[in-house]
C-alpha cells in the first residue's frame, strides 16, 4: 500500500505568528497618559496608526509619521530634505520590530504630540484572543487640538478651578463627558474591534 505522504518528505510546520505586546506613552505629558497594546506581527503600520488614534481618542485630522532609526513612515512626503515613505505598505513583522526596543510615533506636527511604542514582551497568537486589543491605561489622551503640550498642562490646571473663566471655557470646550483621569478601556476596545487587523 502506498501512504499519501510518499516522497513528500516531513510536513514542514509553519511558524507561528508573533504577537507584540506594546507600551505606548505620550511624551511629556505629567501625569503619565499610556496604554497597553497588544497586536499581531501581520499588523499594517498604518493600521498601527489608526489604533493610536482610538486609544489616544484623536480624530486623524493631522499628518503622523513613525521614525525608526532613520526610516519615517507615515503620511507620503517627499519635499526637499524630507522623505517620509507610505505606512500603508509596510507591516510590523518588515519592520523586525520584535528585535527593537522602540519607535516613535509623531502627530500633528503643529502641537507636536510624540507617542513613544515600546515592545514589552513578544508571544504568539493564542485562539480566543482579539488583536488588536488595549489591556490597560492611564487617563485620558490630550484632547485634539488643545494646543499641545504646554497648553494641555495649563488645560488640567485650568479645569481645576472650574470656577474661573478659563476653567468655566475649557471644560465648556472639553464638553461634560470628559473626565481627565479616566481611560476608557472598554470603550477603545470597541472601537479597535471595529477596525479589524
Amino acid at each position: 500500500m502506498i501512504s499519501l505522504h510518499e516522497g513528500k518528505g516531513s510536513a514542514v510546520k509553519k511558524p507561528q505568528e508573533k504577537v507584540f505586546l506594546l507600551r505606548l506613552a505620550v511624551v511629556g505629558c505629567t501625569p503619565r497618559i499610556w496604554r497597553r497594546l497588544i497586536v499581531r506581527e501581520s499588523m499594517w503600520l498604518s493600521r498601527l496608526h489608526d489604533s493610536i488614534q482610538v486609544m489616544f481618542d484623536w480624530y486623524d485630522y493631522q499628518m503622523h509619521e513613525f521614525v525608526l532609526d532613520d526610516l519615517r513612515l507615515g503620511n507620503p512626503v517627499h519635499k526637499c530634505d524630507v522623505t517620509v515613505e507610505d505606512d500603508r505598505d509596510i507591516n510590523l513583522a518588515d519592520l523586525d520590530l520584535g528585535s527593537r526596543d522602540r519607535l516613535h510615533y509623531a502627530y500633528h506636527y503643529g502641537e507636536g504630540w510624540q507617542v513613544e511604542v515600546r515592545v514589552e514582551k513578544t508571544t504568539v497568537v493564542e485562539k480566543g484572543v482579539v488583536y488588536p486589543s488595549c489591556l490597560a491605561g492611564e487617563r485620558a489622551g490630550p484632547p485634539e487640538d488643545c494646543g499641545g503640550l504646554e497648553a494641555f498642562h495649563d488645560m488640567l490646571a485650568c479645569i481645576k478651578e472650574p470656577d474661573t473663566d478659563l476653567g468655566l471655557e475649557w471644560l465648556e470646550w472639553l464638553g461634560p463627558e470628559h473626565d481627565p483621569a479616566r481611560c476608557d478601556v472598554e470603550k477603545i476596545n470597541k472601537a479597535l474591534k471595529r477596525l479589524g487587523k
